[in-house]
């Protein structure tokens, strides 16, 4: 047999999971290294020293360096997905309150983690690719707005007829703006989670209620 069709377990771990763990490490040490130094201090030798391991390890999981950059993207938004789909669920009461929540939890998320706000909010336009994972994050915000008012009584978002899409482009407008919202609070931190999620919940009641 083919020594590289030969697959053992150590300590009863398998070489799919050493594989998996060693991925792990590898975007572990990249998601520090970009949240506390800075996207440029990523180097495949240093998060690979960082990680343990040797730096051939690297490509086992990934082409380049840009390939590990948007890997660890793509866990930060997949956990602030979770997130705010968790908390549009979970949150009782009425539509604002379920909306208010989720926000909240979103952005709370983000202003907690140190390591998670500075990904969110470096210069990632040398990256081919960032800035559409940047803005599907926020869409993800969009798309519970417009799941949310699309429950309020008598808001047809996203009908056929021409009064159907004026309450769906009434929504995908609030939706702008609070996307706009959460851009500058990104940066500018000027008001709590809570008070800017309560700020984004009144005006897509407002928009929705009109």
């Amino acid at each position: 047999m083919a020594r590289n069709e030969v697959v053992r377990d150590y300590g009863g771990v398998s070489a799919d999971d050493r594989r998996e763990l060693r991925r792990l490490k590898l975007l572990a040490a990249g998601r520090r290294a970009w949240g506390e130094d800075g996207l440029g201090e990523i180097t495949v030798r240093g998060v690979s020293r960082e990680a343990g391991l040797a730096y051939r390890y690297f490509y086992e999981h990934f082409a380049n360096r840009d390939a590990l950059v948007l890997a660890v993207a793509d866990q930060v938004r997949d956990e602030l997905v979770a997130t705010l789909v968790r908390s549009s669920t979970e949150v009782g009461g009425d539509i604002a309150n379920r909306l208010r929540g989720a926000l909240t939890a979103f952005l709370t998320t983000i202003g907690d983690d140190p390591q998670m706000f500075h990904i969110m909010t470096s210069d990632v336009s040398a990256i081919d690719g960032m800035q559409r994972r940047r803005q599907d994050t926020l869409d993800l915000v969009a798309e519970v707005i417009l799941q949310q008012l699309s429950d309020l009584p008598g808001n047809r978002a996203g009908g056929e007829n021409t009064g159907q899409r004026t309450s769906f482009q009434a929504v995908r407008f609030v939706v702008g703006g609070v996307n706009r919202l959460i851009e500058a609070w990104l940066v500018e931190r000027d008001v709590s989670p809570a008070e800017l999620a309560d700020t984004c919940t009144r005006l897509s009641m407002r928009v929705a209620a009109d």
